[in-house]
């Protein structure tokens, strides 16, 4: 096992003045499971090829352990790469894949054995040693090349975005597995997915990028609760967390009819607008609140999920935008999300009145997207103007 450390690394593909990767500062720990995510060209997978030796870098160092790999080829870096698309050798049995990466290796015959038929009792694929791939399904597959990279002891795991060709139950059921095997065997992992769910759900810590830049590491919970801007609170979270750009005063700001109170020197150089972020399940009935009209409800046994559009601000001089992010609909009204009981939920068409929980909101600066200190205060304070 090692860890592995990338220092300022940086990516330029060919043709591009924009790196794919920039300055990537981040360190994963010696048998830590670290998950990279983000959306589609946020360089994520950019990231995991150069850790394989499968990109060049431009700028920066990657090492593994005290080791220094930047130039070195793919095979001496005593890591196991799983790819999405499985990359195992048709003409092969399943026994036949495991123990190829062995034979080259030039490995005894009996410990070869031994090795494939560990993993194999492992990964539960002992029956499964004798067929070829195209008799395997989706999820056997993906076992069996896990069982590949396992069988080899490298020092670090990567995986991209393994699950990607699975259908939803298996790919929940698999990335419990996954998850459940790493901490058994304790190898370092970097892990590659843009589903921010298995994220949250496999990963020790959370790298979230966008367009090449790291924007936040941390534990999945510290994400949810304490994102660094705005880029990450809309992303990590399902449904995602509601975000309006709202005008700030003296007294705070405006949520339809209540006011939640802002430190003065929080809303300096803010230009008189904050973004408010609230997540579906910390929002609740209020007849002070933000008007919502509902448009559609997913009732989900004891939860239900309202969608509605914001219909009134209670600042009719200065309306809520949504921020960046946020949905819209044909009109451009925000598309709010709430968390309600199951079994009483509103009706499509009716008109709610919606609030945040106290303490539950988080503020951003809306031009840089940074996250604004959270105050304290009294539930007297969140009060309906008079």
């Amino acid at each position: 096992m090692a860890t592995v450390t990338f220092e300022g690394v940086t990516r330029f593909y060919p043709g591009t003045s924009k790196p794919a990767v920039d300055r990537l500062d981040l360190e994963v720990a010696d048998g830590e499971f670290l998950v990279l995510v983000g959306p589609s060209g946020s360089g994520k997978s950019t990231a995991l090829r150069m850790l394989a030796g499968l990109e060049n870098v431009d700028a920066g160092t990657i090492r593994i352990g005290d080791q220094d790999v930047t130039n070195l080829a793919p095979r001496d870096r005593d890591v196991a790469m799983v790819f999405q698309n499985y990359a195992l050798y048709p003409h092969l049995t399943v026994n036949g894949n495991l123990s190829f990466p062995l034979k080259n290796a030039h490995l005894p015959k009996d410990e070869i054995e031994h090795r494939v038929h560990e993993v194999a009792s492992i990964l539960d694929i002992e029956q499964l040693l004798d067929r070829k791939p195209k008799a395997l399904s989706g999820g056997q597959r993906q076992r069996v090349a896990m069982g590949r990279a396992i069988v080899r002891s490298p020092h670090v795991f990567l995986m991209d975005e393994p699950l990607s060709n699975l259908d939803a139950k298996l790919r929940a059921q698999t990335r419990t597995q996954i998850a459940a095997l790493q901490r058994r065997l304790r190898v370092t992992t970097v892990y590659v997915t843009h589903d921010q769910v298995e994220a949250m759900t496999m990963g020790d810590r959370v790298a979230v990028l966008r367009d090449g830049v790291l924007q936040q590491v941390g534990s999945p919970q510290a994400l949810y609760e304490q994102p660094d801007n705005v880029f990450v609170a809309g992303f990590i979270g399902s449904p995602s967390m509601n975000l309006l750009e709202l005008r700030a005063t003296e007294d705070g700001v405006h949520f339809g009819g209540r006011r939640y109170p802002v430190a003065r020197d929080v809303l300096a150089g803010s230009g008189g607008r904050v973004v408010v972020g609230v997540r579906p399940e910390d929002l609740q009935l209020d007849d002070h609140g933000l008007a919502l009209e509902v448009e559609a409800v997913e009732v989900l046994g004891a939860d239900a999920y309202v969608y509605g559009r914001a219909v009134g601000t209670g600042d009719p001089d200065h309306p809520a935008r949504p921020a960046a992010g946020q949905a819209v609909d044909a009109d451009g009204n925000a598309q709010l999300i709430v968390r309600a009981d199951g079994h009483r939920p509103p009706m499509k068409g009716e008109v709610i009145h919606i609030a945040p929980r106290l303490g539950r909101v988080h503020l951003f600066d809306a031009d840089t997207g940074r996250t604004l200190p959270r105050i304290s205060f009294p539930a007297s304070t969140f009060t309906a103007p008079t």
